[in-house]
């Protein structure tokens, strides 16, 4: 069973996290979750272990304390498969290229049809 656990108290180390759930069981991998540009500790992780003393593992820790944090403990859902970001951060507005009609940028005031400011005509003061 795959066991997520969210709200980990980010100086908490990976082995406190198995030795936490081995107390119900044989525990094949417990991995915290890193940040992979500065390697620091993003709050959450994943616990490996059967199916029965995952249960109860689940049971007894959901809404305990550790190093001073309330854990959240659950049953590790399958990960939904987004799509890559591109790495314009999908500035054109849903990819459309050429005659930009629709998001993006736009609007602003470039072109010929700049109608506002203080072009053209007479003076105003």
């Amino acid at each position: 069973m795959n066991i997520f656990v969210s709200n980990i108290n980010y100086a908490t180390k990976e082995y406190e996290l198995h030795d936490l759930f081995a107390e119900f069981g044989d525990v094949s991998s417990a991995k915290i979750v890193t940040d992979r540009e500065t390697g620091r500790s993003r709050g959450f992780g994943f616990v490996e272990m059967g199916d029965e003393e995952g249960a109860q593992a689940i049971e007894a820790l959901n809404q305990k304390e550790l190093n001073g944090k309330i854990l959240n403990v659950s049953e590790a859902k399958p990960r939904e498969e987004k799509p890559r970001r591109s790495f314009d951060n999908n500035r054109s507005g849903g990819g459309s290229y050429g005659n930009n009609r629709g998001g993006g940028n736009s609007g602003g005031g470039y072109g010929n049809n700049n109608r506002g400011g203080n072009g053209g005509g007479g003076s105003r003061w």
